[in-house]
C-alpha cells in the first residue's frame, strides 16, 4: 500500500494544453473595459488553474468571437481553434457553457466527432461535465438538445413578433425601399426618390417592359438606392437592371401596403403610388409572364404561331442552324418535317426576310396614323360595350339574389308545416333555389372582377395605340417579347405560297369582333432573296 502510494505521488501528470473559447451573440457591450468575453475567459482560466495538479496548462492564444451567432460555426476565432486542433496544439477546449460552442445540435455533433478524432476533450465549467466519460457525453447531448430547442423557440417568437407587427402595418426593419427613409422606426417619404419611383411606374405603363425601363433609367443617369449597413458596408448605387425594376414594380409598400410573405396589409406609411395603378401594373406583369411562357424561351421568331404554308395549309415552325459561328434562322413546314417532301415541297423560309416583309406591311399601314386611330376606336368601342354589359349585370344580379333569398326563406318556413310527398317537392325546390342562388352570387363576383380588370384592358389598349402611332420609334426600342405581342395582336395570319410566288398578310380587323379579312399581298421573291445562304448553311 505504502509502495503504491509512493509511486503515485512520485509520478508527474501528463501536460494537458487547454484552450479557452468564448463567444457573445451580439456586439453590444464589447466596447467596455471588462465585457462578457472577459468574464467568460476569467472564469475558465480560474478553472484551469484549479486543475493544474492534473497537468492542465493554459495556452496563451485567445479564441474570442464577439458578435457572432451560435446557429452556425462560421466564426473566425472558432475556425482558428479548429485549425490549431488539427495542428495538434490543443488537448482540451474549455468553455463557460456548452451553447457558447454551438447552439445547433447538428453542428455540435460534427464538432464533437472532429474533437473525438483528434483526441480533444471538451469541458463546460458551469455545467460540471467532461466528454472524457460516457455519462458526460450523455449529459452533453441532453444539454445541446435543450440549447437548440431554446434557439428555435427564440427564432419562432421573433418571427411571430415580426408577423404581428407587419399585419398591423408597421415597418419591422430590413432594406429600406427606394422612395423612403426611416425615422423613429417608421417609413417616411423621401420626395426626391419618390419622384423616381413614380417615373419607374410611368415608364413601365409606356413600354410594358422592365428591361426597357431599366435602359431608360440608365440612359437618364439614375442609380439604385444606396444604403449603408450597421457594419459600414455599402450596397446599391448601381445601374438598373430588369430584376431591380421588377422589385420596385412588385413592392406593395409603394401602394401603402405592408407585405408579409404573400400577404398585403394596410401600412402606417404614406403611399407613393395609388392602389389602382399598382393593381393594374401587377396584372400587366402577370400577363407578360404568361405571354413569356406561351412563346417559350426564344421570342426572336416574330411569326411563331401565325405563319402558314400556302401549299398544304400547315403551320410553319421556327428552326435554326449554325455554320462557322453564324446562326441562320428560318421557318419550316411542319407537314414536310413530320412526313416527307412528297406531302409538301415548300422549302425552308429565311426568318429575317419574311419577318421584315411583315413588319414593313405594318409600318406602311401605320404611316398616316389610320391604324392608331383604328386601334383607339376599337378599344373605346369594346370597353364601353363590355362595361355597359357588366354594369347591367351588376344592377340585375342583386335583385335576383334578393328574390331567390326571399323565396328560399319562404320555402324553409313552408317545409316546417309540410309532410309526405309535398315535403319532398318543397325540399327539391329548396335545392333548386339554393343552386340558383349560388350561381347568381358567383356570377356577381365574376362581374365585379371583370369590371375591375377593364382598367388593365384599357392599359393594354393604350400601349397598343401608342405603339402603332409611333411605330418606327417604338419598334426599335421594343424587347423581342413585346414585338411578338404587337405582331400577334395586329396580324391574324401570314400565308406564304411558293407555287404562286405570293405572301398574304391577313391583318386583324380591330373594329370587327368577327375579325373579317383585310389582306396585304406581296411578291414572294422579297422573301426568297436570302434563301441561298440558308440552303448553303444546311449542307
Amino acid at each position: 500500500m505504502n509502495n503504491r502510494n509512493a509511486k503515485s505521488s512520485g509520478s508527474q501528470p501528463e501536460p494537458r494544453r487547454c484552450a479557452v473559447y468564448t463567444r457573445k451573440s451580439t456586439s453590444m457591450g464589447l466596447e467596455q473595459e471588462f465585457n462578457s468575453l472577459d468574464a467568460q475567459r476569467e472564469a475558465c482560466e480560474q478553472y484551469i488553474s484549479n486543475r493544474a495538479h492534473d497537468g492542465w496548462q493554459l495556452v496563451s492564444e485567445r479564441y474570442d468571437d464577439g458578435g457572432f451567432t451560435g446557429a452556425n460555426i462560421a466564426r473566425p476565432a472558432f475556425q482558428k481553434l479548429l485549425d490549431h486542433i488539427d495542428a495538434g496544439k490543443v488537448d482540451v477546449v474549455v468553455v463557460y457553457k456548452v451553447d457558447r460552442l454551438s447552439r445547433s445540435l447538428l453542428d455540435f455533433a460534427k464538432v464533437m466527432d472532429h474533437f473525438s478524432q483528434k483526441g480533444v476533450a471538451l469541458v463546460s465549467i458551469t455545467q460540471n461535465f467532461s466528454t472524457a466519460d460516457a455519462m458526460g457525453r450523455l449529459t452533453l447531448n441532453m444539454l445541446m438538445s435543450f440549447a437548440e430547442f431554446e434557439r428555435e423557440m427564440i427564432a419562432e417568437r421573433t418571427r411571430d413578433k415580426i408577423a404581428a407587427a407587419r399585419r398591423k402595418g408597421k415597418w419591422t426593419g430590413g432594406q429600406v425601399p427606394l422612395g423612403y427613409d426611416v425615422e423613429d422606426k417608421k417609413l417616411v417619404v423621401n420626395e426626391v426618390e419618390a419622384a423616381l419611383v413614380e417615373q419607374i411606374f410611368e415608364l413601365y405603363e409606356r413600354y410594358q417592359s422592365a428591361l426597357a425601363v431599366a435602359k431608360q433609367l440608365n440612359a437618364l443617369g439614375h442609380l439604385t438606392k444606396q444604403a449603408t449597413s450597421k457594419n459600414s458596408k455599402n450596397s446599391g448605387g448601381k445601374p438598373w437592371n430588369k430584376n431591380a425594376v421588377l422589385r420596385v414594380l412588385k413592392n406593395g409598400v409603394y401602394a401603402g401596403f405592408m407585405p408579409y410573405g404573400d400577404e398585403l396589409h394596410d401600412g402606417e406609411h404614406v403611399a407613393i403610388i395609388d392602389k389602382q395603378r399598382f393593381t393594374r401594373i401587377g396584372k400587366s406583369l402577370e400577363q407578360n409572364q404568361k405571354c413569356g411562357r406561351r412563346y417559350g424561351n426564344n421570342p426572336d421568331y416574330l411569326l411563331r404561331g401565325i405563319l402558314r404554308c400556302g401549299t398544304c395549309d400547315c403551320a410553319m415552325t421556327p428552326s435554326s442552324t449554325r455554320k462557322k459561328g453564324m446562326v441562320y434562322r428560318y421557318y419550316r413546314c411542319i407537314n414536310r418535317d413530320k412526313r416527307n417532301n412528297k406531302q409538301c415541297d415548300t422549302s425552308s423560309i429565311p426568318a429575317g426576310a419574311i419577318e421584315d416583309f411583315v413588319v414593313e406591311r405594318i409600318r406602311n399601314a401605320a404611316i398616316d396614323g389610320a391604324l392608331a386611330r383604328q386601334v383607339a376606336e376599337s378599344l373605346k368601342t369594346r370597353v364601353e360595350t363590355k362595361r355597359k354589359q357588366l354594369n347591367d349585370d351588376r344592377t340585375k344580379l342583386p335583385r335576383r339574389i334578393a328574390k331567390l333569398s326571399d323565396e328560399a326563406r319562404q320555402l324553409v318556413d313552408k317545409l316546417a308545416n309540410t309532410e309526405g310527398a309535398t315535403a319532398k317537392l318543397v325540399e327539391d325546390r329548396i335545392n333548386q333555389v339554393s343552386e340558383a342562388l349560388n350561381q347568381a352570387e358567383s356570377r356577381l363576383q365574376q362581374v365585379e372582377q371583370a369590371i375591375h380588370e377593364l382598367a388593365g384592358v384599357e392599359l393594354e389598349g393604350k400601349w397598343l395605340a401608342e405603339s402603332t402611332a409611333n411605330f418606327n420609334v417604338v419598334w426599335e426600342a421594343m424587347t423581342p417579347m413585346n414585338r411578338v405581342r404587337l405582331i400577334t395582336i395586329l396580324v391574324k395570319s401570314v400565308v406564304i405560297d411558293e407555287k404562286t410566288d405570293t405572301v398574304t398578310v391577313e391583318m386583324t380587323d380591330l373594329l370587327n369582333t368577327d375579325e373579317s379579312d383585310d389582306t396585304e399581298n406581296g411578291d414572294v421573291s422579297t422573301v426568297n432573296q436570302h434563301r441561298g445562304a440558308v440552303m448553303e448553311a444546311m449542307v
